[in-house]
């Protein structure tokens, strides 16, 4: 980290005083720990308005609505023990780390979604069971070791974490999800500390037969090249290489995965793409895919006889998965107003008809662009590994 660097400095100095400031509550000195709350504020507030055009500008912003909701916690409830009536999302953690607790943003509970619920992405899913159902089942076939790193990249909204959690249930396994973004901004100078803690904790499960899948959505913003990188940016991908380095011992038979998502796979730096070993493009569904998707999203709503899947699903190309959920569901609700402009009288609602789908399509523009498609596609052929 260079330390000229104005904002190197402001950032550390706000640690510094995060730091100080849980000392402070640890000790029940709540006078200190608020001063100490203000003066990290302060720092980041500084930071925000002098480089409004950093790229971890918005990453500070969140960091300082979540100090000012801690430092308004502190002032009006001093007399309350630590972490009590803190709501979990902002709760910071005081106790001696455990390997059977997470950091509280962690989120552990996964979809209930299985291969057979995901339409399409035939050669993703082929990839993941290759890399971690099968080793899983059979590890002895495996004496050379088996990929621990998946990366899944394409479009948003094609299914890169049904995917991970499908993986999951197939093998019964406990699935992890991390928001990079939340890791980069949760509390400067513990960022790297919560990547130990989540892979110590995966590890601790491992050993005890339990498989996981560690999925960290929004990778490139934890993994991503910047121009104007500071010191916490770099201690955390300097961890994160370092926990996955480790997954690839091959004394150890844990069955631990990390799998990565990314919009922006381009965003990427070159070290970290190499320890996916596994690089999988979700592209946007094919026509079979749409027609499943639109057979699935449809077997809860009553449609009319008229409704043919394979005419709308050629109307639906160039739309991603979330896309065609939103039309699908648009489509729905043009019955449901309709039902309450008409006073709402009786129990029963008319079915969803192919005008209804027409109309829907009509009203909404596939959200990525055939551009966009393009630069998904260069990467992949620079990239691609099966």
């Amino acid at each position: 980290m260079n330390e000229t660097n104005p904002i190197a400095m402001l950032e550390r100095v706000a640690r510094k005083k995060i730091q100080e400031a849980l000392e402070a509550e640890r000790n029940r000195d709540y006078g200190e720990a608020v001063d100490k709350y203000k003066k990290a504020i302060e720092a980041l507030e500084e930071i925000v308005r002098n480089y409004p055009d950093h790229t971890m500008v918005r990453l500070y912003r969140k960091t300082i609505n979540e100090l000012k909701i801690r430092l308004k916690y502190i002032e009006g409830k001093a007399s309350q023990a630590i972490g009590e009536g803190l709501p979990d999302e902002i709760r910071v953690e005081v106790n001696e780390e455990s390997l059977e607790t997470l950091p509280d943003f962690v989120l552990k509970e996964k979809p209930v979604v299985t291969f057979d619920d995901i339409a399409g992405l035939e050669e993703a899913k082929k990839a993941i069971k290759e890399s971690i159902l099968y080793p899983v089942k059979r590890p002895d076939l495996f004496p050379l070791g088996w990929p621990r790193g998946i990366l899944l990249y394409g479009p948003p909204g094609t299914g890169k974490t049904m995917l991970a959690a499908a993986v999951t249930n197939e093998i019964n396994g406990e699935f992890i999800y991390l928001d990079a973004t939340n890791i980069m901004s949760k509390w400067l100078g513990e960022a790297e500390k919560n990547v130990k803690k989540v892979f110590d904790y995966a590890r601790s499960k491992a050993s005890k037969g339990n498989p996981v899948i560690i999925f960290i959505d929004e990778l490139d913003a934890m993994l991503g090249v910047f121009s104007n990188e500071v010191g916490g940016e770099v201690r955390v991908r300097n961890q994160f290489l370092k926990e996955m380095d480790g997954l690839q011992d091959k004394s150890k038979i844990l069955h631990v995965y990390v799998i990565g998502a990314t919009n922006k796979p381009w965003a990427l730096d070159g070290p970290f793409i190499r320890r996916f070993q596994k690089r999988i493009y979700v592209p946007l569904p094919s026509r079979d895919a749409r027609i499943k998707m639109l057979e699935l999203l449809t077997s809860k709503i009553n449609i009319g006889n008229d409704i043919d899947f394979e005419k709308i699903a050629d109307m639906l190309e160039g739309y991603s998965g979330s896309d065609i959920r939103d039309i699908v569901q648009n489509a729905y609700m043009r019955v449901v107003r309709e039902y309450f402009e008409l006073n709402g009288e009786g129990n029963n609602v008319r079915p969803v008809t192919q005008n209804d789908f027409i109309e829907s399509i009509r009203s909404r523009r596939p959200s990525i662009s055939k551009e966009m498609i393009k630069l998904y596609e260069k990467w992949d052929e620079k990239f691609r590994a099966l």
